[in-house]
């Protein structure tokens, strides 16, 4: 009896612990989804996001979370979504097995943004990042942040996506020496396209299953990945919103854009993670570009 109930204090303490890991994530998420807002708000100008809820419907039941989509289609940004979630419930059989811990129970728990930017002007490139926090038997941190130019190779191109990395960089070597090239090699290697044998953009980081034995600091990290792309992608816009375009520029642009499509269609973890779990059609799909030009 006495194990019993050295067991069952364990249990709740670590229970309570993780309770409270789950809800500071949970409210970061939701700080940094309107500190993105109101930073794009104020460069697109009178054009304001339009947000949805949703929640997680299995079984004719929805008591498995949900989210908040907020949509902006601006004059500058032609479309920009910024996603939050909060989801719970069953492993699915399509998961079951493949992501660390649910070899060994049937609940999940995952909290997470997702932001893409698709702006009007070839001149501006396209965006993306995520964060996330997600328990299973075990708990970790991912995501990342990439920028895509319409033209790889122009001088203004190159310049932009340097400023950029090396403001991840400088996040990066913060909280890990030596941790920004291993996220830039994952991110080379997971935005990269198979059958076309080519990559989705210049790059950023990338990481998954972060779990270095310090949570504060994986939260840290993970909070100043948010910051630093809306903090970087506010002055690339600032720098390349009233550069002149052509149509030559344009039509790169919806050809990139092709790209991006394919891309999340085919092999997104973030995009297969919301199909296995039943996440919000809408919401999943929120990253695909207005249109494209293949």
């Amino acid at each position: 009896m006495y194990d019993i109930n050295i067991k069952n204090k364990i249990f709740k303490t670590m229970k309570k612990k993780i309770d409270e890991k789950k809800k500071k994530c949970s409210n970061w998420f939701f700080e940094l989804r309107d500190i993105i807002c109101l930073e794009l708000e104020k460069i697109e100008g009178s054009k304001k996001f339009k947000r949805k809820k949703w929640k997680r419907d299995i079984n004719g039941t929805d008591k498995y979370g949900g989210g908040e989509m907020s949509l902006l289609r601006g004059d500058l940004f032609e479309k920009a979504g910024v996603n939050i979630s909060t989801v719970h419930g069953p492993i699915s059989k399509e998961l079951k097995g493949k992501i660390p811990g649910s070899e060994k129970i049937n609940q999940f728990w995952a909290s997470g943004i997702s932001v893409v930017v698709h702006p009007f002007s070839p001149k501006i490139p396209a965006i993306h990042m995520n964060t996330r926090f997600i328990v299973t038997k075990k708990s970790w941190f991912g995501g990342g942040t990439d920028i895509t130019p319409s033209n790889f190779n122009s001088g203004s191109s190159k310049r932009l996506a340097k400023f950029f990395h090396t403001q991840l960089s400088q996040t990066c070597e913060k909280s890990k020496k030596g941790s920004y090239k291993k996220y830039k090699k994952w991110c080379d290697e997971y935005f990269f396209l198979p059958h076309r044998n080519e990559p989705r953009g210049l790059g950023g980081i990338f990481y998954d299953y972060l779990d270095s034995g310090n949570w504060e600091n994986d939260f840290c990290f993970t909070k100043k990945v948010g910051e630093t792309f809306i903090d970087s992608y506010k002055k690339i816009v600032k720098q390349t919103k009233n550069l002149k375009w052509n149509d030559k520029d344009k039509n790169l642009q919806l050809f990139r854009r092709s790209r991006y499509a394919e891309f999340n269609l085919l092999h997104d973890r973030g995009t297969k993670f919301g199909l296995q779990t039943n996440g919000n059609i809408e919401a999943i799909f929120m990253s695909l570009p207005p249109n494209t030009g293949w």
